[in-house]
C-alpha cells in the first residue's frame, strides 16, 4: 500500500515559531519532484519538541498542502498509548492515509507491551498504521515475532525498520507479508534485496527526484541499475548520519541550500563548525552546490 520514495519531512522554524510557509514549499517542492509519500511530525520532524497542538497543526498543513496528490503518513506515536491513541484519532478526523507510530521510547516495554500498545491503536482508530522499529533512538525494538503478530491486524500495514540489520529485515519476510521500508537512505538498496520496497527518506528532503529514481528500479525488479543511484546517492545519505544526530545535517544541508531555515530546537543544536566544510564538499561533490 506504501512503496517507494516516501520523505521523512523536516519541521521548519523561524524565531522559535514553526515557519508554515517554508513548511508549505517544502511539500510543494517534493510534489514537484514526483515524491510518493510524506511523512511529517515524525524523528526528522522534531517531533519530540514539538506541543501536541503544533503537532496537529503541522499534520493539518501537510495534509492541506498535499492535496491529496500523495498519501500523508501522519507520525502519530508517543510512549503514551493514550497520547498516542489521541494523535491517531486526530490525523484521520483531518484525512491522513496512515499514521507512523514509533516503539515507545524511555519506557521499554516488554514485546508483549509492545504489542498490546499497537494492538490498541490499531483497534481504536480505524487508520493504516506503519508500525516505526528504531531500538536505537527508543532504548528497545521490537522482535520480528512481534512485527508478525501484530501484521495479522488488517490495518497494519508496514514497517519502518530502522535497525540496521539485514537479518532483521530477512525474518521479517519470512514470518509475514507486511511491507518492509527502509528507514536508513544507506541501505534502502540492500533492503530491497531481502524483500524492502521503498525508504521513508531523511535525504529525499534535498534529493526527492533521485531517491525516487532509485525506489522505481526497486520496485520494477532492477536492482542492478538502483544500484547505480545506490552509489551515487551513497556519500550524501551517510552524511546525514554520521555527521550527527538527525535532524543536525539535513537542516543545515537545507540552510545551505537556501531552502529552509538550519533553525532547531533545544537539546537539538547546530551542526559544529567543524563539520561544516564537510557537508558542504559532500553537497558539492554531488553537484548541489557549486
Amino acid at each position: 500500500m506504501f512503496t517507494g520514495a516516501m520523505v521523512a519531512l523536516v519541521t521548519p522554524f523561524q524565531d522559535g515559531q514553526i515557519d508554515f510557509e517554508t513548511l508549505d514549499e517544502l511539500v510543494e517542492f517534493q510534489l514537484d519532484h514526483s515524491i510518493d509519500g510524506i511523512v511529517p511530525v515524525g524523528t526528522t520532524g522534531e517531533s519530540p519538541t514539538l506541543s501536541h497542538e503544533e503537532h496537529k497543526h503541522v499534520i493539518e498543513r501537510v495534509i492541506k498542502a498535499s492535496g491529496g496528490q500523495v498519501p500523508v503518513i501522519a507520525g502519530a506515536g508517543s510512549n503514551s498509548t493514550a497520547e498516542a491513541i489521541e494523535l491517531t484519532a486526530y490525523a484521520k478526523k483531518m484525512g491522513a492515509d496512515a499514521t507512523l507510530q514509533v516503539t515507545p521510547y524511555y519506557n521499554k516495554p516488554t514485546q508483549e507491551g509492545f504489542y498490546q500498545h499497537f494492538k490498541a491503536i490499531a483497534e481504536e482508530v480505524d487508520l493504516p498504521v506503519v508500525l516505526y522499529n528504531i531500538p536505537g533512538r527508543c532504548g528497545a525494538g521490537m522482535t520480528p515475532e512481534t512485527i508478525a503478530r501484530l501484521a495479522e491486524a488488517e490495518n497494519i500495514v508496514a514497517v519502518k525498520e530502522a535497525t540496521g540489520s539485514l537479518d532483521q529485515a530477512s525474518e521479517i519476510a519470512t514470518r509475514c507479508d507486511i511491507t518492509i521500508i527502509s528507514g536508513d537512505d544507506s541501505l534502502t538498496l540492500p533492503l530491497a534485496s531481502v524483500g524492502g520496497k521503498g525508504v521513508i527518506s531523511v535525504v529525499a528532503n534535498i534529493v526527492p527526484a533521485d531517491v525516487k529514481a532509485m525506489t522505481d528500479l526497486i520496485l520494477e525488479g532492477d536492482l542492478v541499475s538502483a544500484r547505480q543511484w545506490h552509489n551515487k546517492l551513497f556519500a550524501l545519505c551517510k552524511s546525514m548520519l554520521t555527521l550527527a544526530t538527525n535532524p543536525i545535517p539535513i537542516k543545515a544541508a537545507m540552510a545551505m541550500l537556501k531552502m529552509a531555515p538550519e533553525e532547531l530546537r533545544l537539546p537539538m543544536t547546530s551542526l559544529e563548525e567543524s563539520k561544516r566544510a564537510v557537508l558542504e564538499q559532500t553537497l558539492r561533490d554531488y553537484g548541489l552546490l557549486q
